[in-house]
């Protein structure tokens, strides 16, 4: 583990921090369980912001992702962890996210609990690529991301956490 590792808490499935790790050993298929945040933004028409995932990026380089996701990091709460990474990854300043679901990702190299939450922006909020892992930001129509799936777009993630977003916002 290099010095400016990220250190993230492991946790159990409700959430309680049990332990920590490095962020590495926790991509590395060890499957420790450790706390994400992914926040759905939407403008006043209903569409979805995403994020083109930067070509660099070891997980699904190039496609379309959710506005804002990150890691909680070691020592942090989960609001604190989606406060700091819309601002980071978007330039949004976040007051009142409304939480939507909390489940696990599996993947082969990683296992995630994932906080899931939505706002709702102003019509004159222009999102801003802050982070250098984001290629490109666009709000998409419902229908157009409906289109999109299944066609190597979308991260499979992605896919999975719209379906459950469809059921829990009715949309």
């Amino acid at each position: 583990m290099s010095q400016n590792e990220e250190i993230l808490p492991i946790v159990n499935v409700s959430g309680h921090v049990i332990g920590k790790a490095s962020r590495s050993e926790c991509h590395s298929g060890s499957m420790l369980l450790h706390p994400v945040v992914h926040l759905h933004v939407f403008n006043r028409n209903g569409d979805l912001l995403l994020q083109k995932r930067s070509l660099s990026k070891k997980i699904q380089p190039g496609k379309w992702d959710t506005a804002v996701g990150g890691h909680v990091d070691w020592g942090e709460d989960v609001h604190s962890a989606l406060v700091r990474e819309a601002r980071e990854e978007i330039g949004l300043k976040v007051v009142e996210p409304k939480p939507l679901f909390v489940y696990e990702f599996t993947s082969p190299i990683e296992h995630e609990l994932i906080n899931g939450y939505t706002v709702t922006v102003s019509d004159d909020f222009v999102p801003q690529a802050e982070e250098h892992e984001i290629d490109d930001l666009r709000f998409w129509s419902i229908d157009d991301i409906s289109a999109a799936i299944g066609k190597d777009i979308l991260t499979p993630n992605f896919e999975t956490e719209f379906l459950r977003l469809r059921r829990v916002l009715k949309i």
